[in-house]
Order: C-alpha cells, then structure tokens, then sequence
C-alpha cells in the first residue's frame, strides 16, 4: 500500500489514540486504536511517521500487537491466558537432554537458574526430566502459572503471545514480563541446545535467517511490554 498521509501524531489524554493526518487509526476490525500508554502510542505514531512511500506492515510490529490486543485478545482474555499457560505443561526448562555431558551442562547453566527463580517468584516448583517422554508438571504449579497468566491484561497477553511460541517457555515468558529477563538473552536460553549444535556442526544461512526474523520479533514483543510498564499490570 502506498503511503496515504503525511504525519502521525498522538491523540488523547489516556488511553491514548494515534492519528494519521488527524484522522484516527483503526484496527482490522475499524476499531479505534488506542492504547493505555503513552509511550506506546509514542511509538507507534513512530512507526507509521518511519515510513516511506510505500507502508511495509513488518516494519509495524508494535502497531500488530496492540491490533492484536483489541480484536483478538480482548474478545477471549480468558481463553487466551489459558492457552499461554498450557505451555507450562510440557515446560522447555525442565525437559533435560539424556547427553552428551557437554549439552547437559549448556542446559544446566541455562536453566537451573529459572526454575530456581521459578520457585522464588511463585513459590512452585517444577519436575525436571530427561529425554522427550512426558512428564507431569505438579497441579499447584501448573495452578500457578495460570493465575499468573490470568492476571494480565489483553494489552500484556497480546505480546506475551510470541513471547511463549519463540522461547517454547511460560516460565521464560513470566520472567520477560517481570522484568527479570530481556529480549536476546530470552532467545538464547531457549535455544541453548540449537547453540550447542552449531558449535559442533557449523551454522546453517537459512537458519540464520530465520533466527533474525524470530529475534525481531521476540525483541519487537519485550519492547512492547516495556513501553507498558507505566501502566500497572
């Protein structure tokens, strides 16, 4: 699509729109688009003032977030908490490598720190595993996570989305959100064991290049949380 205004701008005095040549943008559902933060909407009004003659809808991640916020998460905040916790089940952190010692080690040192935090932060624990056989996670914890996920609103769930499919992680996700985690280091220890792949066999250019995507996104995600962080969770 051709680029069809000349300036964005913020509207608003909380929550707050933003407006293309003064006229309010809306979701793909004509919702007005409008979000609880103003930094937030800061941005995004960058987004759409950053493009050029023509809208390129990658460089709108922040912008897909908040439309995702309103049309869809907002309709099923329940459903969409719910599903974000069923990560919990099958939990990237505690699902071990049978060997090399080398790998084990990697994944030791990648997270052992997170189920301890795990168990600081929500007072559960998790059961630890090797191999690719099921394991079942305790009730309270599972419990847990779900009230934890919950909690969120749909402005928080909507980014918090790609933050669980990229890491493969609720414990990895909660922590993002908790501010204890940022956006590269989040990537690396979820994908410890693809690290110690390459080391060993050498690195892939079409894997590479679906890792920059990924990372965007991840990144685009966590920014999007921190540009929420004046708005209480």
């Amino acid at each position: 699509m051709k680029r069809f205004y000349q300036g964005a701008s913020v509207t608003g005095d909380g929550p707050f729109g933003v407006a293309l040549d003064g006229k309010p943008l809306r979701t793909p559902a004509r919702v007005a688009l409008a979000v609880p933060s103003l930094a937030l909407a800061t941005a995004i009004a960058d987004e759409w003032q950053a493009q050029g003659e023509k809208i390129d809808p990658r460089s709108l991640p922040l912008t897909g977030l908040a439309n995702a916020a309103i049309d869809r998460v907002a309709a099923d905040q329940v459903g969409f908490a719910r599903r974000l916790a069923t990560y919990g089940e099958s939990e990237l952190v505690a699902y071990r490598a049978e060997g090399p010692a080398s790998l084990l080690a990697a994944q030791a040192a990648a997270w052992d720190g997170w189920v301890a935090w795990l168990a600081q932060r929500y007072d559960v624990g998790l059961n630890i595993t090797t191999g690719i056989m099921h394991v079942a996670q305790p009730p309270a914890t599972l419990a847990r996570l779900q009230a934890a996920f919950a909690a969120f609103t749909p402005f928080h769930l909507a980014p918090l989305d790609p933050i669980v499919s990229i890491t493969g992680s609720a414990v990895l996700a909660l922590a993002v959100a908790d501010g204890a985690l940022e956006a590269d280091a989040a990537y690396d220890i979820a994908h410890v064991d693809a690290r110690w792949q390459e080391e060993h066999w050498g690195r892939d250019p079409l894997a590479e290049q679906a890792e920059a995507t990924r990372r965007a996104d991840l990144a685009a995600a966590v920014r999007f949380l921190r540009l929420l962080e004046s708005v209480p969770v």
